[in-house]
Order: C-alpha cells, then sequence, then structure tokens
C-alpha cells in the first residue's frame, strides 16, 4: 500500500515559545516530549524509504476573512493575530525544514482536507496509508484521522509525533478516539515498517 507522511500544524506559531500559541504552553510540551526531534527522525526516514513527506499548516489572511469557524477559540486566535500567512509563525522549524519539491498545504480549518487540494493530490498518486503526527493531538490529528477513514484511507498516528496543551486531552485522543478510526503506532514501529517496503 503506497504510503505519505503527513507532518500536521508543526509550525512555529504552535511549537516555538516565541510563537503565538506556542507561548501558552504547547510550546513547552513539545519541547519535554522531543516533538520536533522525533518529527525529523521520521521525516528522514520517510525520505529513504522514498515516502512522500507533505506539510500542512494553519495560515489565514491578515483580516480572518478566509476564517469561516465561529467557535470560541477562534477569538483568542484573532485577537493575537495569529498563524497569517505569509509571517514567521506560519513557517516550519529549521529542525523539519520542508525541501523543495515537498508538498505544502495551507489550510483555514482544524481539517486538513477541507477546502484543500490534499485529497486529491492523494488520490492521484495512490496514496492509500497515511502516517501522521503533530498538534494538537485532539484538533488536527484526530480530525484528520477521522476525515481519512471516511475517505478510505488507513491512517496511522505516530504517537512520539503528537502533542496536546493539555496532557490529559492527548492521552483520551490516542487511546480513546484514534483507534476507532485507525491504529497508532510507535516511532520504532513505523521505522520498521517503512524499512520493509
Amino acid at each position: 500500500m503506497k504510503s505519505a507522511l503527513l507532518i500536521l500544524d508543526l509550525q512555529n506559531e504552535m511549537v516555538d515559545k516565541n510563537g503565538k500559541v506556542g507561548a501558552h504552553g504547547l510550546a513547552a510540551i513539545v519541547a519535554e516530549n522531543n516533538i520536533l526531534e522525533n518529527a525529523a527522525s521520521a521525516i528522514a526516514a520517510s525520505r529513504v524509504a522514498d515516502i512522500e513527506v507533505i506539510y500542512v499548516r494553519l495560515g489565514w489572511r491578515a483580516d480572518y476573512s478566509d476564517c469561516l469557524s465561529v467557535a470560541p477559540r477562534i477569538n483568542g486566535l484573532k485577537t493575537n493575530k495569529a498563524a497569517i500567512a505569509g509571517e514567521w509563525g506560519c513557517e516550519f522549524p529549521e529542525i523539519i525544514a520542508p525541501q523543495e519539491n515537498d508538498l505544502i498545504i495551507t489550510k483555514q480549518a482544524v481539517n486538513p482536507f477541507f477546502n484543500t487540494g490534499l485529497m486529491t493530490w492523494l488520490m492521484q498518486r495512490g496514496i492509500k496509508k497515511l502516517y501522521l503526527g503533530g498538534v494538537a493531538t485532539n484538533l488536527v490529528v484526530e480530525s484528520t484521522v477521522r476525515f481519512a477513514d471516511d475517505a478510505g484511507f488507513a491512517p496511522v498516528v505516530i504517537r512520539e509525533l503528537c502533542a496536546a496543551p493539555n496532557p490529559e486531552w492527548h492521552k483520551f485522543s490516542i487511546d480513546n478516539i484514534i483507534p476507532v478510526f485507525g491504529s497508532v503506532i510507535t516511532l520504532d514501529q513505523f521505522k520498521s515498517e517503512i524499512a520493509k517496503g
């Protein structure tokens, strides 16, 4: 089964201590759990195994006219001018920086398939298995798994690539929600799987 690795929202805004979301505790949790180092390791292994690496990030226009959500969490993002497309917060840290030919998807919702070309791109290439990880576990990771399952993909979450602002949210999602729609594996299991082809 042809595979791809999705790196979800591991952008400066979320994972850097100077990011407008990361500064509120998420960056510390990401650092404590070595999420970026683990992601870099998964990316390197994917490149060796000739697996496509896809980067997904959240990015809006400066006036948020492309933000459809009216959920309460959006007010805080708008107030802080977070995740503005083209700014530093929407770039990826050097340790996991995309290469020139990698696909980068900029989304305006939690779900990376909504109003983006991601599903078409995957289907055109015959990709069926989606390895993935990112922040937050209970938001973009869970949303991606749910939609991927509905769309006929086989989603596989790499545990060590995921974190959430609240560790209990992360644990509940990993242990109780994600396994309903896909599977959860370790980074070592991921490397072993893709090395076998």
